[in-house]
């Protein structure tokens, strides 16, 4: 692991959740008990408020390591094997010249492809494991299958590493093994680590595995994906008539934001997008000569298969890991791929999505350029009439959001405001309590409800926009305001989505209770709160996938990687084990294996109560398969007849398949006992469950365990 993956800082996390993700700055260190003790802040994303908590020195660690996609990668048999076939090949040439193997693997993670190295032949092996943690593993996994003669670990990071008699390695490697990818190919540092490593560490003409990387990009026009960038025209039915709200000039000119979008494609269906162009091999990268990091930009003249407007760039990478391109590693989605049938899931490496900066109409039939541009960590696109060879411009500037809506939104939020069926559920239970004299005060982050309340008739709203004659913003705490601030006005309505970028897991956007209760005085008479209620529910599944994410490997392609698994494991127990983590599961397919179930209240009539709300019980499996684990998503009652999900959409089909909101993450508990694949697939039959809210923390705790109290 020479970086630290992009997966921790993109835009399924995105930087402001990353804020609010327990990132943690170090305030204050002190010995307790012989252990060093670290004081670190978090600022909490349901209360709102700032905490003091006291952590483990290695509390970091422990995250880093049990939300890492080691496990994912370990079980990624297709590049293991691949990986396997190009290290044997490497050693072989060089054996045949008649030199000893000298291997330099960088970012060894686990020691897996430097043993493969030794067990392929190679005479020494240098490993290089920048994260401390994981290097001492690497250290005893490489003792534990008999390598430690033929290894040798290095923590430092590869351009920190020294040549020469005293130092880390005696002589320069002639076989380089890397594994420093991420889903943009790039995003981890992989060119300017192989560009120090040419230059430093490795001899001339050296072998490298893999040998050689190809980026491909495919033109689309896709509104849905293109929701995910742009704020569309919103359409609001009123007793007047149709009134749209037209997003401001400076959000349409905006190039959008910088950073790759990175997805399960295959979970797009072939229905959602228009193909506007072949797959175009946009630029290769030679890994056994000189890197270069520098900026660059490639153009692949085409011509368009259809008309329409050029939006989104679909894109994925290859790796060879032999000269002659016979042992090949593929992130192609389906309809690209080879042989459709032989495709490897993964996480760790998806596929990418990029939005031009502004949509181009396109002409079937006439010849345009589409450009990668890249720097020494990012790729972008753009679409040209002539190459940028021929007309002398090169466009290298990474296009950077001026609007700011791209920083407070991230893709799945766009794609959420975008959602005409949406806005009309809450345009529909807005008109239902929604009176001429209401006096409004709009409790969501980045939120459309004060414009659609405007255009609905309220007298008065506090929110922040640009009608300054009905909307007022306010910009304080909410347990700060004062009756000044509301221009001596009682609330008559409270309304929220809610809504919050610093919300990660779902029941984080209850903070609109916390700034219910701290805005409590200010309410009037019979106020009414929008929505009135939220519950928590939650359903049993059987992964198609994801449960990979979180399985032990035990043997890799013939390696003893326990220690790896019990490191996890460890990690996990650390405290992760007890929790569940988002993710947005309209791209990891799955059956219910349970009805789903509600299991906590929330009645935001009422200010937040001083004591905890518990729920404990148990859930019937009615349907055979392996239990991986709950899934657990708020629902918001907005009136006492309309509901928005944050998780099912639907009832399951017959055989549980699930539809998921795709604006949201959905919060999964992976249990710990994981099904044998030899155990009978129908059992157990029940899972029994304990979940608290804790008013004090805002924190929902939670524990599941599967049972075979119920008979068949």
């Amino acid at each position: 692991m020479e970086g630290y993956p992009r997966r921790i800082c993109d835009d399924k996390t995105c930087p402001q959740e990353v804020s609010r993700a327990r990132l943690l700055f170090y305030a204050k260190t002190e010995e307790l008990i012989g252990t060093m003790k670290v004081f670190c802040g978090r600022a909490n994303p349901t209360t709102g408020s700032m905490e003091w908590l006291e952590e483990d020195e290695h509390y970091d660690y422990h995250q880093e390591i049990a939300r890492s996609s080691y496990a994912d990668m370990l079980h990624d048999k297709d590049r293991n094997i691949k990986y396997y076939q190009g290290i044997r090949a490497a050693v072989s040439r060089v054996k045949d010249r008649g030199q000893k193997a000298l291997v330099l693997d960088i970012g060894t993670g686990t020691g897996l492809l430097s043993m493969m190295a030794v067990t392929a032949g190679a005479d020494f092996c240098y490993a290089i494991e920048v994260f401390k943690p994981m290097a001492d593993a690497a250290v005893k996994i490489v003792e534990k299958n008999g390598f430690s003669d033929k290894i040798k670990i290095i923590n430092k990071h590869s351009t920190e590493v020294t040549i020469g008699p005293d130092g880390d390695m005696p002589c320069r490697a002639n076989i380089l093994i890397t594994e420093l990818f991420d889903t943009e190919l790039i995003g981890e540092g992989a060119l300017p680590s192989y560009e120090h490593a040419h230059r430093h560490l490795m001899q001339e003409n050296c072998e490298a595995v893999p040998h050689r990387a190809t980026v491909y990009a495919q033109l689309v026009e896709s509104r849905r994906m293109w929701s995910w960038n742009k704020l569309f025209p919103i359409r609001v039915q009123t007793s007047l008539g149709e009134k749209v709200i037209v997003p401001p000039l400076e959000l349409e000119r905006c190039p959008g934001a910088p950073s790759v979008c990175d997805i399960q494609l295959n979970q797009v269906s072939p229905t959602d997008f228009t193909v506007l162009s072949d797959v175009l091999p946009m630029f290769s990268v030679d890994f056994s000569k000189q890197v270069s990091s520098s900026a660059a930009c490639h153009s692949r003249q085409f011509e368009p298969l259809a008309s329409g407007r050029a939006q989104v760039v679909l894109s994925w990478w290859d790796i060879e890991m032999d000269p002659e391109g016979k042992i090949k590693c593929t992130m192609a989605p389906f309809w690209a791929h080879s042989d459709p049938e032989e495709l490897q899931w993964r996480d760790h490496w998806m596929q990418c999505v990029y939005f031009l900066s502004q949509e181009e109409p396109v002409i079937q039939g006439s010849v345009l350029c589409l450009v990668a541009h890249h720097d020494d960590y990012c790729v972008w696109y753009s679409l040209q009439k002539t190459s940028p060879e021929k007309n002398g411009r090169v466009l290298l500037a990474r296009p950077v959001c001026d609007c700011q809506a791209h920083l407070l939104w991230n893709r799945p939020r766009f794609g959420e405001i975008n959602d005409q069926d949406r806005t009309d559920q809450y345009v529909q239970a807005l008109s239902t309590v929604l009176k001429p004299d209401s006096v409004c005060l709009c409790i969501s982050d980045g939120s459309l409800l004060s414009m659609l309340a405007y255009h609905l008739g309220a007298e008065q709203i506090f929110k922040a926009n640009h009608l300054e004659d009905k909307i007022n913003m306010i910009e304080k705490r909410p347990e700060l305001l004062t009756p000044a601030d509301l221009g001596d006005k009682k609330v008559s309505l409270l309304l929220g989505e809610p809504f919050f970028t610093t919300s990660l897991l779902p029941w984080h956007n209850l903070y609109f209770w916390y700034v219910r209760t701290a805005v409590d005085r200010h309410l009037g008479p019979g106020a009414v709160v929008m929505p009135q209620a939220a519950s928590l529910h939650v359903v049993v599944v059987e992964f198609r996938d994801l449960w990979r994410i979180r399985s032990p490997c035990g043997n890799c392609e013939g390696f003893d990687v326990h220690i790896m698994d019990d490191m996890i494991k460890c990690a996990l127990d650390f405290r992760e084990s007890k929790e569940a983590e988002p993710h947005p599961l309209w791209e990891y397919p799955c059956r219910s294996l349970s009805e789903p179930q509600q299991i906590l209240t929330f009645d935001f009539l009422q200010p937040v109560p001083p004591q905890p709300i518990r729920a404990e019980g148990t859930i019937e499996l009615r349907r055979s398969g392996r239990s991986h684990g709950a899934v657990l998503w708020m629902e918001y009652h907005l009136t006492p007849d309309s509901t928005v999900s944050t998780g099912l959409l639907k009832p399951a089909e017959n055989k549980g398949d699930c539809c998921w909101n795709p604006h949201c993450k959905q919060a999964v508990y992976f249990f710990n006992t994981t099904q044998d694949s030899r155990a009978p697939p129908d059992s157990p039959r029940t899972v029994s469950y304990t979940v608290a809210f804790h008013p004090d923390t805002g924190d929902v705790t939670m524990d599941f365990t599967l049972s075979d109290a119920l008979t068949c």
